[in-house]
């Protein structure tokens, strides 16, 4: 009898658990972050900290530094005020969307693409980012574009939680993939010859060969990759007030600014083609 009755207590505290948690979740998912954001002025974005010219950790003063750093900074004070503050959670290609559904950033501004396959569990501002993949070589290789790999059945590097290798499977079905946890390690393993390209989008890539020398951006772009801004499904006031900011600071100059700030010495680099909308 007592047995049964601890089984009895035991199954109303999980049910009383399940319960709770339950309700904690629909909490979150059901807050309003853009008038949360107004009350505090303050807007939490999650961006890369290991991808140059985007969102790079500087080790001197333990800032991320980048231009979609920059643009999420503007962007809080167009929408909030000028006393606004944006504050910057480090994210990668794996952990943003997990990091964004717990509730631990209002928005990923990470060198996102838009997909269709994505929009099925968040929601999108408009492209910010207008960028295509490609391939990162040694200079010198024999890989010129993405049907080498295919016709080499060579070794393409690329990230986890990013769509990229995807991409290279579709095109070339023959090359074998190595998929590693962030771009520095990817970077590492192509040094090393564990591969001999490494595919993401071109901006990406184009932060890579300005940081080594010895390699270069070929094969030009095989897949449109527009960046956007990812927002919880639900979160209608903040993706409105994050385009209507996107537009002003566009149609004010600051985005050509900051555009130009960090990919001036970018060679080859297409500033109207990565202003598309």
């Amino acid at each position: 009898m007592k047995k049964l009755i601890r089984s009895l207590s035991l199954l109303l505290s999980l049910v009383a658990l399940t319960v709770i948690v339950s309700a904690c979740g629909n909490k979150l998912s059901s807050r309003n972050v853009y008038k949360t954001d107004q009350q505090s002025k303050t807007i939490t974005w999650g961006v890369k900290a290991d991808t140059r010219l985007f969102g790079l950790l500087d080790t001197k003063d333990g800032k991320i530094k980048g231009f979609e750093v920059d643009l999420a900074t503007a962007l809080t004070k167009q929408m909030l005020g000028k006393d606004a503050k944006a504050k910057f959670i480090q994210v990668t290609s794996s952990t943003r969307m997990p990091m964004l559904k717990n509730g631990n950033i209002d928005a990923i501004i990470a060198t996102m693409t838009n997909t269709p396959e994505r929009r099925k569990q968040v929601t999108f501002s408009n492209t910010y980012f207008f960028a295509g993949q490609s391939l990162l070589v040694k200079k010198g290789s024999s890989i010129k574009n993405v049907k080498d790999l295919n016709k080499q059945k060579g070794t393409v590097l690329g990230v986890v939680g990013s769509d990229s290798v995807e991409n290279v499977a579709k095109v070339a079905p023959d090359a074998k993939v190595l998929q590693l946890t962030d771009y520095a390690q990817a970077m590492t393993a192509l040094k090393s010859g564990q591969g001999q390209a490494l595919t993401t989008d071109n901006g990406i890539l184009y932060g890579m060969s300005v940081q080594n020398p010895g390699y270069e951006v070929t094969g030009g772009t095989f897949v449109s990759e527009p960046y956007g801004i990812a927002m919880d499904k639900n979160q209608t006031p903040f993706r409105n007030a994050t385009n209507t900011a996107l537009a002003e600071l566009r149609a004010n100059g600051t985005y050509n600014k900051l555009l130009h700030k960090w990919f001036h010495n970018v060679k080859g680099f297409d500033y109207k083609e990565a202003a598309k909308e």
